[in-house]
């Protein structure tokens, strides 16, 4: 194929989102890159990026080239591993995906991941946002709620999420205990946007005056920031809280507070040794949290 090292930069390209990142990846001049994602675009009569002041952003057509040339060069790596007796080595970089608010209990899984894996570099993303794994923007992904349904992923359960209220100390010494449908006596805290698909904010969009969410925040770590200032009482998740000695737990844990946690992988890359070996390394974590 004598169009591959113009696939190959241009995939670069349009995953790290500049010319320099190519470069600096592909040890070449910056000039070469762009003379090989010129040289593309013109053999294949279509623009692959919106060029602009922060870098290149992929097109539609640029984005079918990311997912095509991110699934290639995951199985060629693969392969090269094959032929030189390390096909099951689990090497080379892993983007994982979630949501920003288990950063803290994923962290320390990572780590321990890349210390038993020495080859390993992790790239940890955390957004609101859906990362594409159909365009190669992450490995795996760890989403909440209603299953995914994509198509050509492969979707597995992760972890069961427990929420409920928690408050600081300092705030229960102002305002005293939550009494169930007392929320006239508390102050509370909540999202930004109250259309959330998250079940606990549905529920206090639902039930709690709109006058007693006194205090918003576009993310969730902002949110359990405004809890532990003694902001007003807010959503955290049961583990998280509970191991929180500042913290006081202000009501029982429903069972329409629950959201499941999914592992999600693209079929192209699903049976990679990496994949693999991460998803099944997750999966044995969340048994012994739950057998603890």
């Amino acid at each position: 194929m004598d169009t591959w090292d113009e696939i190959r930069t241009s995939f670069h390209v349009a995953k790290l989102g500049t010319v320099s990142g190519a470069a600096d990846a592909l040890g070449v001049h910056h000039a070469t890159v762009i003379r090989h994602v010129d040289a593309l675009e013109a053999r294949l009569g279509t623009k692959l990026f919106q060029r602009h002041a922060r870098g290149y952003t992929p097109t539609e057509a640029g984005l079918d080239l990311l997912q095509v040339a991110s699934a290639t060069e995951d199985q060629f790596t693969q392969l090269v591993g094959r032929i030189r007796g390390r096909g099951s080595d689990v090497a080379g970089e892993i983007i994982v995906t979630s949501l920003p608010s288990l950063s803290p209990r994923l962290a320390p899984l990572l780590r321990e991941f890349m210390e038993a894996h020495p080859d390993i570099r992790v790239r940890f993303l955390t957004d609101h946002r859906l990362f594409k794994l159909e365009y190669g923007e992450a490995h795996v992904a760890i989403r909440a709620g209603v299953k995914p349904d994509q198509p050509d992923n492969i979707v597995q359960p992760f972890l069961t999420e427990h929420q409920t209220l928690f408050a600081a100390r300092d705030y229960v010494d102002r305002y005293g205990p939550l009494v169930d449908g007392a929320w006239e006596d508390h102050r509370f805290v909540g999202p930004d946007e109250m259309n959330s698909r998250a079940p606990f904010f549905r529920w206090m969009g639902e039930t709690i005056p709109a006058s007693r969410i006194v205090y918003r925040a576009s993310q969730y770590r902002s949110m359990l920031d405004a809890i532990r200032a003694g902001a007003g009482i807010g959503f955290m998740s049961v583990p998280d809280g509970r191991e929180d000695d500042t913290l006081v737990e202000m009501m029982e844990p429903r069972e329409d507070w629950v959201s499941q946690l999914w592992l999600v992988t693209h079929v192209d890359l699903h049976r990679t040794a990496k994949v693999q070996t991460l998803v099944t390394f997750l999966k044995q974590k969340v048994r012994e949290w739950e057998e603890a």
